[in-house]
């Protein structure tokens, strides 16, 4: 079952592109605000909201994701070392393994930052009760089907736009192509 809100879909985007390599002197976006420090009750109730809300999912392949991406790159200029970049890969991985559940840990801090911890648990709550449930399930699909319409709908502008451009320049003697 797949359980990804508008979140998760915000933030696995997002967390692609974190991931994505970046071009050499790409501007890199501002340090985020420092958090103030969270009670040990208020970090479990932002853990079991991100547990109900399956955010685990968008960064479970974080690792694997990101050594392949590296292995990649040197695989690019080095094709004879296919093999050695190959094993080491899966010790890389396997030396890494376990580092994604800091991403858990920081966006449960952030969660225990930006809600009280009743909220926290109030939001738990929801996404628990059946209402809360059929939201995670339709979500995505609600999601998916509003970006096609945008789609569309920006399709269909941009055609309205541009034959009123090439009306408006036919008027003036300088037809468009």
């Amino acid at each position: 079952m797949k359980r990804l809100s508008g979140f998760l879909l915000g933030f696995s985007v997002a967390l692609a592109l974190a991931f994505s390599p970046q071009p050499a002197g790409a501007q890199q976006p501002p340090p985020a605000a420092p958090l103030k420090p969270v009670s040990p009750s208020a970090m479990q109730a932002a853990r079991d909201l991100l547990t109900v809300k399956g955010v685990n999912q968008v960064y479970a392949n974080a690792i694997p994701n990101i050594v392949q991406r590296a292995k990649d790159q040197f695989l690019a200029n080095n094709l004879s070392y296919q093999k050695d970049l190959n094993e080491v890969a899966v010790m890389v991985a396997q030396t890494e393994a376990g580092k994604d559940k800091e991403i858990g840990e920081q966006m449960a801090k952030i969660y225990a930052n930006d809600f009280t911890e009743q909220e926290l648990k109030d939001l738990t709550a929801f996404y628990k009760s059946p209402l809360g449930q059929k939201l995670q399930q339709q979500e995505p699909k609600s999601i998916q089907a509003s970006m096609l319409f945008m789609n569309q709908w920006a399709q269909a502008l941009s055609e309205t736009i541009v034959n009123e451009f090439r009306a408006e320049m036919k008027k003036r003697g300088k037809p468009l192509g």
